[in-house]
């Protein structure tokens, strides 16, 4: 990579530091992993067989020495044995029958504990899906889509495993080894009580790595939040990238995030794989005190041979839970990182939040009132100062003025995207504050100019405006707008398929298509933010005859530029910088001779 690049990517890789990436600084606890326990409570009665299967599993694993050690010490042993070939041949059997079980109990707790698991994790995404979709806008202002996605995607991913077999598993491990102490310290406690000396040890060794551990996999889930913010917005950028012919630089940045992110995996994954050395040879130094310390007890007559050989085989079993929580504790360390991060969207409110006594919005007029208005996005800048409009019912609006002066802002708050920072927004004399979100959107239609197609046909994105419309309603729809003639020029006509955000379709088709689909929702507010920008003057001309017929009785709000879009408008109001400096008709404004006209005067001037 050269010097420029390499500045480059640093500038760039600085500007993907986003607030969601932060690393998050709670104290690993056990109330995290109750929280993610409410999860598997709808699954209590089918998580009971899977719970049985297990018990029988470990019971049997843990019986299965005392066979080796009655055959030893019993049949095997010329001094104490008093069994037969016979009895050899039962207790072999009898091992068997052991094995078989304990591999039929394994099999339906493997299988019904993945089905489970599966199912934990749908809920759990589902429950995310749907809060992303109430949050409000100055959520994602912050945040870009691909570090939202990662959330849905891999991280909730990486609790599969914790579902699937984790929780079981680890329930299993600690039954086998409490199960195995007994055993051990039954047997003949002196040699249980070595054996087992090494393992305080142990634990304060592996306990030092938790910290580490912990926060290496919460950067590793940071900057793969990262590459998936980068690869979305390089996606939806292609066109300029390449336009500019900035694949080089691009690729050096990706190249360079994608590095950073194999060094934060490598040096997670290098500290996740310490446990097992740490009990590898805690294991090691505990079979050479076993066979030290036990060969001295059977040669004082203490234990007995085949008393040695079962230890050794419950030590053996012993240290092999021991490692497996050894990965389940990193196991559930790179869970904790992905559950922090899930929770903390989870625990995110609304800003737009609806208040407990909210009601629905009865079926309105359209009247508007903003009442002395004042917003601000950022503390201390106000991006509207004091704005009070009243607009009557089947009334037209357009709001013009320079970028930044506002117009969107007022829509935004109309639709309540956002709350204002004092003042009142009033439809039909109601604070829309006081109403469902639901039942007031319902009711106000918008179309924006920055129009956005779903994957699917020409006809379910027009229906996307009610999902209850018949096909001849959403033809009627199509032909008010002037959309029906390029639609059936399309092979398949309605039925036609058009990819995400509509790459197939035109600007202006796709424009057209929103026409449509917003007036399918036949709304008593209908809304146009420079809803005609991208569409040719010959089919704006259709347009605005048709918009003349469909406006009839609609209030309306329009935010455009070209004269010919707003001229009929009943109130034009002038903004700048978050403040009305005009306010009539269009022929009052120009008369005028003030911002308004200067608007209109500048527009001539560049055609």
């Amino acid at each position: 990579m050269s010097a420029k690049s390499a500045v480059n990517s640093k500038n760039r890789n600085e500007r993907f530091v986003y607030q969601d990436d932060e690393a998050i600084e709670k104290p690993f606890n056990w109330s995290q992993l109750r929280r993610l326990y409410t999860y598997m409570k709808p699954y209590r009665k089918q998580l009971t067989p899977v719970i049985l299967m297990m018990i029988i599993g470990t019971l049997t694993k843990l019986a299965i020495p005392f066979l080796m050690l009655y055959v030893i010490d019993h049949i095997i042993d010329p001094e104490k044995g008093s069994g037969s070939y016979g009895m050899l041949i039962l207790v072999g059997i009898g091992t068997l029958a052991l094995y078989v079980l304990q591999w039929a109990a394994n099999t339906y707790r493997i299988r019904y504990t993945n089905v489970i698991g599966q199912k934990v994790i749908y809920d759990l995404r589902t429950h995310l899906f749907q809060h992303i979709q109430k949050l409000s806008f100055r959520f994602y202002d912050k945040r870009p889509a691909g570090s939202v996605l990662v959330r849905v995607t891999n991280d909730v991913n990486a609790l599969q495993d914790l579902f699937t077999n984790g929780v079981v598993n680890l329930l299993m491990d600690c039954i086998q080894l409490v199960g195995i102490v007994i055993i051990l310290l039954g047997l003949n406690i002196k040699l249980g009580l070595a054996v087992m000396i090494t393992v305080p040890l142990m634990f304060v060794v592996s306990t030092s790595l938790r910290k580490r551990i912990r926060f290496a996999w919460q950067d590793v889930r940071m900057k793969q939040s990262r590459i998936n913010a980068h690869l979305n917005e390089s996606i939806q950028g292609m066109k300029v990238t390449q336009a500019y012919v900035q694949e080089k630089d691009n690729m050096s940045f990706f190249n360079h995030m994608n590095t950073i992110n194999v060094k934060s995996w490598n040096k997670a994954s290098a500290l996740n794989q310490s446990f097992g050395p740490v009990i590898e040879v805690t294991a090691a130094v505990g079979t050479c005190i076993l066979f030290w310390y036990g060969s001295e007890l059977i040669q004082s007559k203490a234990i007995t041979v085949g008393l040695l050989v079962a230890f050794a085989n419950y030590m053996g079993n012993f240290w092999e839970p021991i490692n497996r929580l050894g990965q389940m504790y990193s196991q559930l360390l790179i869970a904790m990182a992905s559950s922090e991060r899930i929770f903390e969207f989870i625990d995110e409110e609304p800003n737009v939040g609806e208040s407990p006594s909210a009601r629905p919005l009865p079926a309105i007029r359209g009247d508007v009132t903003f009442d002395n208005i004042i917003f601000e996005y950022e503390p201390g800048r106000q991006a509207l100062k004091g704005i009070s409009i009243d607009v009557k019912a089947g009334q037209s609006i357009a709001l013009v003025g320079h970028t930044g002066s506002g117009k969107s802002t007022i829509i935004n708050l109309l639709c309540r995207f956002y709350d204002p920072v004092q003042g009142r927004v009033l439809i039909d004399g109601i604070d829309i504050r006081d109403v469902t979100i639901e039942s007031l959107r319902s009711q106000v239609g918008i179309v924006l100019q920055d129009t956005f197609i779903f994957a699917g046909s020409i006809k379910d994105n027009i229906r996307y405006g009610r999902l209850d419309a018949t096909d001849d309603e959403i033809v009627k729809a199509a032909q008010a707008v002037h959309a029906h003639e390029f639609i059936m020029d399309l092979p398949d006509g309605y039925n036609t398929q058009v990819e995400e955000r509509g790459n197939m379709l035109s600007m202006g088709q796709r424009q057209l298509l929103s026409f449509a689909r917003a007036l399918l929702a036949d709304p008593k507010i209908l809304i146009l933010d420079e809803a005609t920008a991208s569409i040719d003057t010959e089919t704006e001309l259709k347009i605005q005859e048709a918009l003349k017929t469909l406006l009839d009785g609609r209030t309306s709000f329009m935010i455009a530029h070209r004269l010919s879009t707003i001229r009929h408008a009943d109130e034009i109001i002038v903004l700048d910088h978050g403040v009305i400096v005009e306010q009539g008709n269009h022929d009052a404004l120009v008369a005028k001779k003030g911002v308004y006209n200067g608007l209109i005067e500048a527009q001539y001037r560049y055609l």
